[in-house]
């Protein structure tokens, strides 16, 4: 909140936020329309159901014909609150014409209620209740610059000393009534001013939030663009220095030259596997909905495992324990094994060679629980929260040097949420780590 009591919206955010509250403005003219009317519907009700013990009532002359006047002269307001609410939805701008309706209809409701304390009785000290209601919602419901604020203030002033004049009152009780009145209508413009601050710190820090969140939304997609473009723009020079390699071994070369050539296509098949990391982060985020088919995991995993077994790199002693039963569930073949693929890549660069790594399927409240576990160095507990951020601060060399683009397990809780379901790592130093998949089963 500002340090200064009474805020001024002042530049650019002045003209929207008189927009935002002439709106907020005309919606709570239409629901005191609404409330008002009722109230004096009900009252009309009454009039009928007990006419002898209301008609006796003191200046029920006065009631009677000011319940009428309420009754014709609310529905305009509400009407008006309607047409007025639809002319702001279609040119998204408020005008002078809805402001000056709103301050008629806030004049409308404290001359009703200073009008019905006069009525209840001539000295208004005995009942201010209406007026003081009157008063205190409209400070706190409606919001009004300080220049209208004060308007409403003299204009409240005038009439009341009218009226005072009008029941011919005494002149002590006069300065005693006047006295009320300038009481009650300086805390009016306080709480009015009070809550116009408030609520226009409120409109600021909205617009300073969305303002905020334009600004990563586009970072965001030109960041997107940008690692698209380099990552396709790389594959291209990849490939061509791989097929250069791959050209030069078919010819006799001697061992040194072998060793260097066997280095270039690491590298290119590891400069691969960083731009495949690129492309999906730049293409998973926006998409939400992926195509899927019914899919038997036991077979779908067991394939997987049997494939990292036959790798040339895959020389941990990967272990498929599967269920009993069949387990169905609807995924993207080819996304989730490149979710498997990242886990088990993970696993095999933190464990030691030939480590053993074991995956799990099982059923459990209609979901399908995949646990990838491995028995490595594990994961420090301060860089769990981390651990599936982009380009997290988490990411570390493996065990044997292996580096990590801090991709892969950001991708795969993409992917792994665009299919409806959840992953979490549970891990202990020096005892290994363990990631947990959540999937819907389907019958």
């Amino acid at each position: 909140m500002t340090n200064q009591p009474y805020k001024r919206v002042s530049g650019k955010s002045r003209s929207a936020y008189r927009d935002y509250y002439t709106l907020k403005n005309l919606g709570a003219v239409r629901t005191g329309s609404i409330i008002f009317l009722i109230l004096n519907i009900i009252l009309r009700i009454l009039y009928f159901v007990f006419p002898e013990s209301l008609t006796r009532a003191q200046n029920y002359p006065e009631f009677n014909y000011t319940n009428w006047i309420y009754i014709c002269i609310t529905p305009l307001f509400l009407g008006g609150s309607y047409l007025f609410i639809y002319l702001f939805n279609r040119q998204k701008k408020a005008d002078m014409v809805m402001a000056m309706f709103v301050f008629a209809f806030a004049c409308y409701i404290i001359f009703c209620g200073m009008y019905s304390s006069f009525i209840a009785t001539s000295d208004p000290r005995n009942a201010l209740t209406l007026y003081l209601t009157a008063l205190s919602i409209i400070s706190v419901v409606f919001v009004f610059e300080s220049a209208e604020t004060i308007i409403l203030i003299i204009m409240t002033e005038l009439v009341f000393t009218y009226l005072l004049y009008y029941t011919a009152a005494e002149p002590m009780e006069m300065v005693y009534d006047q006295i009320i009145s300038f009481t009650l209508l300086f805390c009016f413009y306080f709480i009015s001013r009070y809550f116009y601050s408030y609520k226009s710190t409120y409109f600021i820090q909205l617009m300073d939030i969305r303002d905020k969140n334009i600004a990563i939304e586009k970072g965001n997609a030109f960041k997107n663009e940008i690692l698209g473009m380099v990552a396709h723009d790389l594959r291209n020079p990849i490939g061509a220095i791989e097929t250069i390699a791959m050209m030069m071994e078919m010819e006799e070369v001697n061992k040194d030259t072998h060793e260097n050539l066997e280095m270039i296509k690491a590298s290119c098949a590891k400069a691969r596997g960083i731009v495949a990391d690129l492309l999906d982060a730049a293409n998973n985020e926006n998409i939400n909905i992926i195509d899927t088919q019914r899919t038997e995991l036991n077979h779908f995993l067991k394939r997987i495992a049997n494939e990292w077994k036959t790798q040339k790199n895959g020389k941990g002693n990967i272990v498929f324990i599967g269920s009993k039963d069949q387990i169905f569930a609807e995924i993207n073949a080819e996304k989730f094994q490149r979710v498997m693929d990242n886990l088990i890549t993970n696993a095999l660069k933190f464990s030691k060679e030939n480590g053993k790594i074991d995956i799990y399927l099982s059923e459990k409240d209609k979901c399908a629980v995949i646990e990838v576990r491995d028995y490595g160095v594990g994961i420090p507990h301060d860089m769990l929260p981390y651990i599936f951020e982009r380009f997290s601060k988490a990411r570390r060399p493996g065990v044997r040097g292996e580096q990590s683009t801090g991709l892969g397990l950001s991708i795969s809780k993409q992917i792994i949420e665009n299919h409806n379901g959840t992953i979490e790592v549970m891990s202990e130093e020096k005892k290994g780590s363990t990631f947990t998949i959540k999937l819907p089963v389907v019958d």
